[in-house]
């Protein structure tokens, strides 16, 4: 299922904070080993947008893995963004819905902003949300300038979506010579990471010393890139928001209640009546994009012994994944912006209680101590907000301090009153505004942060730990608490009012969901959206699980 739609408002404003007329803006030229590029002065930024790093993935590139760009002559403009990569468009009302964007299959391009005097400065690259199927670099809120106005270089990138980024196949796995299809997103993504390690010097930039960057499906994919060998070596520190460590697909194997990856391909053929991948080819992308969701196709990474060569809780229980330093958390408020996630609380709570007992066994006494008849509703939202997203980031700070390298965990909780009052307190994604400094440019129907003092530190505290984490592995903020590293204490950085370190987060929590997993690995059941009231028969066979 699509987990949700981060599509932001698409129209050109400012600088968030500035006033319009002085945004003044004058051409700059870089001289990179792809080629040069012409972008903008912005004072002291230089921002250079929809620049491509891979051939157009069309006709017979469609569903095969991103060719680099080859060196060019002359001055390429480097002025406007590209185009998004093809999605279903929004129709949704939401809180993250927006202006339409230009779409192409041509897509695969990636912007730049670096302070003018940069030399060796740390790189963030930014990968956008969308549950994999929708989202953009182009969208406001992700405008890296501010966040390089605290001396990194900022690279957000495209990647394909959807069907045209996650699609597995028999055929394609043939035409492979590595016999595996799928994961077309996480291959454009690890080509963009190949091109900042061969240009961004050129801008500013240290290729030793990047760090990428998600929220949501952007957090899941760096968990692929850490967990997979061909990433290895393009990054040195890694921030997971509001990511989920959920069961994914085999490619050819059915596993934990889904088909195989590839099954799943021919599936989407039948349904749309073109049952070979050279119909499928010859489809319009746009056209495509849309059908596919409508056809229940939910695009995942595939576990295919290569790129990803198995489960993400494998690879981290086993230690596989990239040793680098993490910057992991999520909010309190995840799931009443997707409220679809979760079932409706049932009318009596002596009805919620029979359907927990009856789906959990013995772990029914601690769901319902974590949560409670007495506020079903609430206790719904929090049991799926933890199941996906709670138990995720501490697992991440867990594995990694187990690796042995540094982590950050984080608990955003900050309310304002417009998002209070519209019982969208600390909702999934609230946070982003805060660490890009964008406050003034989110979308038309996100609730307004106001333009006062305290909402303008929460920012600057955000946008200095994220920065300062990039630059050296620890979050610092200045005049702000310090960040302790997540430890045996389960020590994590509170955004409520102000930053304030603690911990124990949510004691319990992390020890009752891990073991739900557990159960589920061990009987072959998934562990994503299998919560709750929604949740299946967990069973009675522990199979060595706690």
């Amino acid at each position: 299922m699509i987990l949700h739609r981060l599509i932001f408002g698409a129209a050109a404003v400012c600088l968030a904070l500035m006033p319009c007329q002085a945004a003044e803006t004058a051409s700059v030229t870089v001289t990179a080993p792809i080629g040069a590029v012409a972008g903008q002065s912005q004072g002291t930024l230089h921002v250079f947008k929809g620049i491509p790093y891979a051939q157009p993935p069309v006709g017979e590139a469609r569903w095969k893995p991103p060719i680099p760009m080859p060196h060019w002559s002359g001055v390429r403009p480097a002025a406007a963004f590209g185009p998004a990569c093809f999605q279903p468009e929004s129709k949704l009302a939401n809180v993250y819905a927006g202006e339409p964007m230009p779409m192409s299959e041509d897509c695969l391009t990636l912007n730049v902003w670096s302070p003018a005097d940069a030399s060796n400065a740390p790189v963030f690259v930014w990968i956008h949300g969308g549950a994999l199927t929708t989202g953009s670099s182009r969208e406001p809120l992700y405008d890296g300038a501010k966040l390089a106005a605290h001396g990194m270089v900022v690279v957000s990138v495209n990647f394909r979506l959807g069907v045209l980024g996650w699609l597995a196949h028999p055929e394609l796995s043939k035409e492979s010579p590595l016999g595996i299809s799928g994961n077309y997103g996480m291959l454009d993504q690890i080509e963009a990471l190949r091109w900042v390690q061969r240009n961004i010097a050129a801008f500013g930039g240290n290729p030793a010393n990047v760090t990428i960057a998600g929220e949501s499906s952007g957090g899941l994919n760096v968990m692929y890139l850490m967990a997979s060998p061909e990433a290895r070596g393009l990054f040195a520190k890694a921030i997971a928001e509001s990511a989920y460590m959920i069961s994914t697909p085999e490619l050819k194997a059915a596993k934990y209640g889904v088909p195989s990856a590839e099954d799943a391909g021919v599936a989407l053929g039948a349904a749309l009546k073109a049952p070979t991948i050279a119909a499928l080819r010859a489809m319009d992308a746009r056209t495509l994009a849309s059908a596919a969701p409508a056809a229940k196709f939910a695009p995942f990474g595939a576990i295919d012994g290569h790129l990803l060569p198995r489960q993400l809780v494998d690879v981290f229980d086993r230690g596989e994944q990239a040793p680098v330093p993490l910057l992991t958390g999520f909010n309190s408020g995840e799931i009443r912006s997707l409220r679809m996630l979760a079932a409706v609380a049932p009318a009596t709570e002596a009805e919620y209680e029979t359907i927990i007992r009856y789906r959990y066994h013995e772990y029914a006494d601690a769901f319902l101590r974590l949560y409670p008849k007495s506020r079903m509703q609430e206790s719904i939202w929090a049991a799926t907000r933890d199941s996906l997203y709670g138990w995720t980031a501490e697992r991440l700070a867990r594995k990694q301090a187990m690796r042995g390298v540094p982590s950050y965990l984080y608990y955003f909780d900050h309310g304002y009153p417009a998002a209070d009052d519209a019982g969208l307190h600390a909702f999934h994604a609230s946070e982003l505004p805060y660490v890009f400094g964008n406050l003034d440019r989110t979308g038309p129907q996100w609730p307004k942060i106001p333009a006062t003092a305290q909402e303008a530190r929460m920012s600057d505290a955000m946008m200095g730990y994220w920065s300062s984490f990039a630059r050296s592995g620890k979050p610092q903020a200045a005049g702000e608490a310090d960040w302790p590293t997540y430890g045996p204490n389960t020590a994590y950085m509170a955004f409520k009012d102000v930053p304030a370190p603690s911990v124990h987060l949510l004691p319990g929590m992390f020890e009752f969901n891990e073991a739900v997993v557990c159960r589920r690995r061990a009987s072959n059941q998934g562990w994503n959206w299998n919560v709750g009231m929604w949740a299946s028969d967990l069973g009675t066979q522990s199979g060595g699980c706690p």
